[in-house]
Formats: C-alpha cells, structure tokens, sequence
C-alpha cells in the first residue's frame, strides 16, 4: 500500500507540471473576480516579489485570517529569537492582516498553487529551513516537494474536521504517501491527534490549541475616543465577523429585541468589508437608522445600526461591547469562528448553535458558562436582553470565559520547544 501511495503521489505531482496554462487561467480568473492582488498575483504562480533574507527562515503558511492571527505569536517569537519568518496566505484580507504587522524579520508573500511549477519555483527561491503549515493546511504537492528538498514539516495547531478525516480514507493510499511525509504533527485535540495518526503521520503529538495564547487584539481605531463619544453609554451588541444570512438573523432578533430596550445599539461587523453596503442596505431596508465606518462615518444619537466595514478595528469594538453575537455561527456550513478574542477582553459571548470547526473550544466555554448557545432569532434576543437586564449575570459569563482562557494557555512555549530541533536546536539556530 505504501508503495502505491508513492507511486500515486509522484503521479499526481508530475501531472501539475503540466499545468502551467491551467494554473494561470486559474490565477487570472480569480484576478478578475477581485480575489487576487493584481499588483501580486503572480507570488501565485512561485515568482518572488522579495529577496530571501540571510539567515535560517520558517516557512509559516496561514490560508486565511484566523489562521495568520493564530500563528502570530509563535511567529513574533521565531522573531525575537533571531530566525526570519516568511508568512503566506491566499486571501486579499489576511494578507492586508499581515501586511500591518511587517517588520524586519517578516516577509509576506502570497502562496504558491498547489503545482509542482510554482512550488519548485517558490522552493528554489526561498529555501527554507524549516516549514509550518497552521491547523488543517493539507497541500499533496507542496508536501511531496518539501520532502523531495529535505525541508522539514510541521502541522501546527494541527485539526482534522471528522469530514476531512472521512475524505481522506477513501484514498487511504495516497494518504498514508502524503501524511508520513510531515515530520511532526502538533495537534489541537486528542481525537484531532488519533485522526492523523491513523493516516500515517508518524510523529503525532497533543499541544493544545495556540489561539488561547494569542496576544489582545489591536484596539486599532485611531479615533476611539470619537468612537466611544458616538455610542454614548448606549449598550452596544457586537455581531462579529458575520456572513451572508447571518446579518438577517442579527437583525429580526436587534428589532425584538428594540421593543423592550429601545436605546440599545447594535454593530456589525462583517467578516469581509466589501460586504459594507449590503449589509447598510439591509439595516435600512428594516427601518433602521444606519451609518456607515467604511464611508467615513461615527455613530451619533440617532443611529441605531453601526456597520463597522473596516479591517483592523475588531479588537477596538470587543473593548467598547457590551455583549459580543458571534459570527458564522448562526448558519450551517459556515463552521464558527475564534470566541477567545472576545472572551480574553471580558465580553459576554452569545453564539449560534453551528461552530463545526470549533466544537471542542465551544464546548469547554458553554460547559464552564461562560458561553450563551442559541437557536433562533428568538433565543438570540431573549439571550441578549437577559444579559443586559442583569449586569452580575454577564460579568459572571465573561469572568467564566476568561477562566477557560487562562487555564488553557501555554501551547505556544510548547510549539516553539518542539520545532527548534529542526531549526538547528532554537530558534535562529542553522539546521544540521
């Protein structure tokens, strides 16, 4: 079976070096549908826009937000240690995160396609000693060639979704050919450990989950004193990070809600900032007086709905909250999103029932009460107002939420003793 593995994986690498025209029709199309960074869509297809640093440098792929914000602090310590860091990401929105915190030591690129082209190019260029892929980064190509350089891999903060799990033993062949190639997996859970270990990875570990460790959000408003003078002691409900549907949901539940506490405030911010006016639209549709951050604007006395279409400001709206909805929890198929941030800030957390790609993390905050599970706009404005009418009920809720934080900490300092091996024994060490 190991040897059919092999032989399927090697197949399947060889045949993307023939899709160089494929890989930029790829490339184009998602230029053109606003996607890519003109000025950088070529970082897709392995062609640099920087030069390599001198020095020994980790390769640290993030595919998009949460992932880039989780490594982070590994990131900054690699830093601090000496060892120059290479950041990839395939989104415009995570890539502009990044792009706020570049100093010497950090350099972003955008990552390569998963074809043998672009990643012998992007290899062949940046030469890394060592790479970390975050959470489920799962790339054939890109593990096969690293493998092939004799480049190190690690899977930090390493999760593997039962879905995921279930994909990959219909091809337990070419599976067991891709996960024995990682040198070390640094799992979030233990099940997540088991499910890559009984794919082939052969150096399996349980690390806990480096986002407990992550440092406070940027409060990231310059005008945050104008911003606070706007909401005017008004409680401000916070609907972080939301997506299509979800706004709608937010919405029903703030006008229920309206009728008992009229003077409530209620920002949202979505998950993409492009999505600013459509969500406006939607507030004014419902008879809500809005403005909007993405068009200059600060709340005055008369608004009522707040859209906070900007990126970097999250941090500063988690300080100003009086109760935090969590996004891309309220609809299935969107998986949930990071509740540490909000928590680590003192916020009451109310969520949606679908957090697919965080259950173990929901589960330790709503088990501990300090995490409010809803169902229906109904439960979400009842939750609300319940939270509001009873400050020693929501200072209990968000004193619980820190609790769990604080007791889960420490996965970091274990990430950064486990990977100095393979970077020469610490951080800014040379490889052997």
């Amino acid at each position: 079976m190991a040897d059919l593995g092999d032989a399927l994986l090697s197949m399947w690498t060889a045949l993307t070096r023939l899709a160089g025209p494929l890989g930029m029709a790829i490339v184009g199309v998602r230029r053109r549908r606003g996607k890519e960074d003109p000025a950088r869509s070529s970082e897709r297809l392995g062609r640099p826009s920087a030069d390599r640093p001198e020095g020994p440098l980790v390769w640290v792929h993030a595919v998009s937000v949460g992932e880039a914000m989780a490594a982070m602090p590994v990131i900054d310590r690699l830093i601090a240690g000496g060892t120059g860091v290479l950041v990839t990401t395939v989104t415009t929105t995570s890539a502009a995160l990044v792009g706020h915190r570049l100093r010497p030591g950090l350099i972003h690129q955008f990552a390569p396609l998963d074809l043998a082209g672009p990643v012998d190019r992007f290899l062949g260029h940046w030469r890394p000693d060592l790479a970390l892929f975050v959470e489920s980064e799962i790339w054939p190509v890109s593990i096969a060639r690293l493998a092939d350089h004799g480049i190190p891999l690690v899977i930090a903060n390493a999760r593997l979704s039962p879905r995921s799990f279930r994909g990959w033993k219909r091809v337990v062949p070419a599976a067991r050919a891709v996960f024995r190639r990682m040198s070390l997996v640094l799992a979030q859970t233990d099940d997540d450990a088991a499910r890559f270990s009984r794919l082939g990875a052969p150096d399996v570990a349980t690390f806990g989950n480096i986002k407990f460790d992550a440092g406070l959000p940027d409060a990231g408003a310059t005008d945050l004193a104008a911003l606070e003078a706007g909401i005017g002691g008004r409680p401000l409900l916070l609907a972080a990070s939301t997506h299509p549907g979800e706004d709608e949901v937010v919405l029903s539940a703030f006008l229920k809600l309206r009728e008992k506490r009229p003077e409530a405030l209620l920002a949202i911010v979505p998950r993409h900032p492009v999505r600013g006016a459509d969500v406006a639209l939607l507030s004014e549709a419902a008879g809500l007086a809005t403005r909007r951050r993405g068009a200059g604007e600060l709340p005055d006395a008369d608004t009522l709905v707040y859209v906070a279409d900007t990126l970097g400001e999250l941090g500063a709206f988690f300080r100003l909250s009086t109760v935090v909805l969590m996004g891309g929890t309220f609809l299935p198929g969107i998986g949930g999103h990071n509740l540490i941030e909000p928590a680590r800030l003192g916020a009451a957390v109310v969520s949606g029932p679908h957090f697919s790609n965080w259950l173990d993390i929901y589960a330790a905050f709503a088990d501990a009460g300090g995490l409010a599970i809803v169902r229906t706009p109904e439960e979400l404005s009842e939750a609300v107002l319940a939270l509001l009418d009873d400050p020693a009920r929501r200072a209990a809720q968000a004193a619980a939420a820190t609790r769990v934080v604080a007791g889960s900490a420490g996965a970091v300092s274990r990430t950064i003793k486990a990977i100095a091996p393979l970077i020469g024994g610490a951080p800014g060490g040379k490889r052997c």
